[in-house]
Protein backbone atom coordinates (compact mmCIF):
# COMPACT_ATOMS: atom_id res chain seq x y z
CA UNK A 1 0.00 0.00 0.00
CA UNK A 2 1.74 3.32 -0.93
CA UNK A 3 1.57 6.70 1.04
CA UNK A 4 -1.01 7.71 -1.03
CA UNK A 5 -3.31 5.25 -0.47
CA UNK A 6 -3.10 5.08 2.98
CA UNK A 7 -3.89 9.34 3.15
CA UNK A 8 -6.19 9.53 6.34
CA UNK A 9 -9.29 10.73 5.32
CA UNK A 10 -11.19 13.65 6.93
CA UNK A 11 -13.31 11.99 9.66
CA UNK A 12 -10.55 9.16 11.04
CA UNK A 13 -7.71 10.10 12.91
CA UNK A 14 -4.05 8.68 12.57
CA UNK A 15 -4.18 6.82 16.06
CA UNK A 16 -7.78 5.58 15.26
CA UNK A 17 -6.93 4.46 11.74
CA UNK A 18 -3.81 2.54 13.23
CA UNK A 19 -6.00 1.44 16.09
CA UNK A 20 -8.30 0.08 13.84
CA UNK A 21 -5.68 -1.82 11.49
CA UNK A 22 -4.17 -3.28 14.82
CA UNK A 23 -7.89 -4.74 15.56
CA UNK A 24 -8.02 -6.09 11.92
CA UNK A 25 -4.52 -6.89 12.34
CA UNK A 26 -3.83 -5.30 8.56
CA UNK A 27 -4.32 -2.22 6.52
CA UNK A 28 -7.50 -0.72 6.46
CA UNK A 29 -8.31 0.21 3.31
CA UNK A 30 -10.93 3.02 2.16
CA UNK A 31 -12.20 4.17 5.63
CA UNK A 32 -13.08 7.88 6.50
CA UNK A 33 -14.75 8.01 9.93
CA UNK A 34 -15.46 6.25 13.03
CA UNK A 35 -18.86 5.16 13.14
CA UNK A 36 -19.31 3.61 16.29
CA UNK A 37 -16.91 3.19 19.32
CA UNK A 38 -16.66 0.55 21.50
CA UNK A 39 -17.55 1.37 24.61
CA UNK A 40 -13.84 1.20 25.85
CA UNK A 41 -13.26 4.20 23.43
CA UNK A 42 -11.88 2.40 20.35
CA UNK A 43 -12.92 2.33 17.11
CA UNK A 44 -15.80 -0.75 17.22
CA UNK A 45 -17.23 0.05 13.57
CA UNK A 46 -15.58 1.99 10.52
CA UNK A 47 -17.35 3.82 7.64
CA UNK A 48 -15.84 2.91 4.25
CA UNK A 49 -16.28 4.45 0.85
CA UNK A 50 -18.03 2.26 -1.62
CA UNK A 51 -15.00 2.54 -4.15
CA UNK A 52 -11.74 1.56 -2.50
CA UNK A 53 -8.61 3.21 -2.66
CA UNK A 54 -7.66 1.06 -5.98
CA UNK A 55 -10.95 1.14 -7.74
CA UNK A 56 -12.71 -2.08 -6.69
CA UNK A 57 -16.25 -1.53 -5.48
CA UNK A 58 -16.59 -2.60 -2.15
CA UNK A 59 -20.76 -2.79 -0.94
CA UNK A 60 -20.06 -2.73 2.93
CA UNK A 61 -20.49 0.91 4.05
CA UNK A 62 -19.82 -0.03 7.71
CA UNK A 63 -17.43 -2.67 8.43
CA UNK A 64 -17.23 -3.81 12.26
CA UNK A 65 -12.95 -3.73 13.40
CA UNK A 66 -13.16 -4.63 17.46
CA UNK A 67 -12.45 -8.15 17.37
CA UNK A 68 -14.16 -8.72 20.51
CA UNK A 69 -17.19 -7.50 18.99
CA UNK A 70 -16.56 -9.43 15.65
CA UNK A 71 -15.89 -12.72 18.02
CA UNK A 72 -19.47 -12.18 19.62
CA UNK A 73 -20.93 -11.24 16.67
CA UNK A 74 -19.27 -14.68 15.12
CA UNK A 75 -20.44 -16.72 18.05
CA UNK A 76 -24.16 -16.08 17.61
CA UNK A 77 -23.91 -16.95 13.83
CA UNK A 78 -22.58 -20.16 14.86
CA UNK A 79 -25.39 -20.52 16.97
CA UNK A 80 -27.78 -20.05 14.12
CA UNK A 81 -29.12 -16.80 14.01
CA UNK A 82 -28.90 -16.09 10.62
CA UNK A 83 -31.13 -18.86 9.74
CA UNK A 84 -33.48 -17.44 12.63
CA UNK A 85 -33.55 -14.05 11.13
CA UNK A 86 -34.17 -15.28 7.90
CA UNK A 87 -36.74 -17.50 8.80
CA UNK A 88 -38.65 -14.27 10.51
CA UNK A 89 -37.74 -12.08 7.13
CA UNK A 90 -39.38 -14.86 5.20
CA UNK A 91 -42.85 -15.25 7.13
CA UNK A 92 -43.32 -12.04 8.85
CA UNK A 93 -44.73 -9.50 6.62
CA UNK A 94 -43.89 -6.54 8.92
CA UNK A 95 -40.29 -7.65 9.82
CA UNK A 96 -39.30 -7.95 6.08
CA UNK A 97 -40.64 -4.86 5.39
CA UNK A 98 -38.93 -3.19 8.03
CA UNK A 99 -35.67 -4.80 6.17
CA UNK A 100 -36.37 -3.22 3.21
CA UNK A 101 -36.34 -0.01 4.77
CA UNK A 102 -33.26 -0.80 6.52
CA UNK A 103 -31.71 -1.97 2.80
CA UNK A 104 -33.10 1.69 1.30
CA UNK A 105 -31.12 3.22 5.00
CA UNK A 106 -28.06 1.55 3.84
CA UNK A 107 -27.67 2.19 0.27
CA UNK A 108 -29.03 6.33 0.80
CA UNK A 109 -26.49 6.42 3.31
CA UNK A 110 -23.81 4.42 1.14
CA UNK A 111 -25.03 6.84 -1.46
CA UNK A 112 -24.10 10.13 0.46
CA UNK A 113 -20.20 9.03 -0.25
CA UNK A 114 -20.62 8.42 -3.72
CA UNK A 115 -22.34 6.32 -6.88
CA UNK A 116 -20.52 3.50 -7.76
CA UNK A 117 -22.42 1.75 -10.87
CA UNK A 118 -21.34 -2.04 -10.20
CA UNK A 119 -22.98 -1.80 -6.94
CA UNK A 120 -26.25 -0.05 -7.14
CA UNK A 121 -29.46 -1.70 -5.65
CA UNK A 122 -26.89 -4.11 -3.90
CA UNK A 123 -26.67 -3.17 -0.33
CA UNK A 124 -24.64 -5.81 2.17
CA UNK A 125 -25.47 -8.68 4.73
CA UNK A 126 -27.86 -10.36 2.45
CA UNK A 127 -30.39 -7.21 2.61
CA UNK A 128 -33.09 -6.87 1.58
CA UNK A 129 -33.99 -11.06 1.33
CA UNK A 130 -32.20 -12.52 4.11
CA UNK A 131 -29.62 -12.50 6.43
CA UNK A 132 -25.96 -13.18 5.12
CA UNK A 133 -23.69 -11.43 7.67
CA UNK A 134 -24.78 -10.86 11.01
CA UNK A 135 -21.15 -8.43 11.26
CA UNK A 136 -22.74 -5.83 8.43
CA UNK A 137 -26.35 -5.65 10.02
CA UNK A 138 -25.10 -5.42 13.85
CA UNK A 139 -22.68 -2.44 12.59
CA UNK A 140 -25.17 -0.75 10.87
CA UNK A 141 -27.28 -0.76 14.00
CA UNK A 142 -24.26 0.40 16.24
CA UNK A 143 -23.79 2.80 13.36
CA UNK A 144 -27.30 4.63 12.54
CA UNK A 145 -28.78 3.58 15.95
CA UNK A 146 -31.47 1.66 17.01
CA UNK A 147 -34.60 1.37 15.01
CA UNK A 148 -33.51 1.11 11.32
CA UNK A 149 -31.91 -2.38 11.04
CA UNK A 150 -34.07 -4.71 13.13
CA UNK A 151 -32.19 -7.84 12.34
CA UNK A 152 -28.99 -6.13 13.22
CA UNK A 153 -31.00 -4.69 16.78
CA UNK A 154 -32.07 -8.20 17.74
CA UNK A 155 -27.90 -9.10 17.18
CA UNK A 156 -26.77 -6.34 19.22
CA UNK A 157 -29.62 -7.40 21.85
CA UNK A 158 -28.27 -10.98 22.21
CA UNK A 159 -24.26 -10.33 22.63
CA UNK A 160 -22.49 -10.05 25.61
CA UNK A 161 -20.81 -6.93 27.20
CA UNK A 162 -17.92 -7.57 24.53
CA UNK A 163 -15.98 -4.41 25.70
CA UNK A 164 -15.88 -5.56 29.58
CA UNK A 165 -13.61 -8.34 29.59
CA UNK A 166 -10.12 -7.66 28.04
CA UNK A 167 -11.12 -4.50 26.45
CA UNK A 168 -9.66 -4.39 22.59
CA UNK A 169 -8.77 -0.55 23.41
CA UNK A 170 -5.50 -1.63 24.81
CA UNK A 171 -3.21 -3.01 22.05
CA UNK A 172 -3.11 -5.65 19.62
CA UNK A 173 -6.35 -7.71 18.70
CA UNK A 174 -4.72 -10.58 19.50
CA UNK A 175 -3.53 -10.25 22.51
CA UNK A 176 -5.53 -12.13 24.91
CA UNK A 177 -6.71 -14.37 22.31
Amino acid sequence: MTDHDRATPEGISDADLAMAERQLGRPLRGAIDVAYRCPCGGPAVVRTLPRLPDGTPFPTSYYATCPRLTGAISTLESQGLMVELSERIANDEEYRAAYECAHEDYLARRGELGEVPEIDGISAGGMPTRVKCLHVVAAHALAVGPGVNLPGDETLDRLPQWWTANPCCGGAADESE
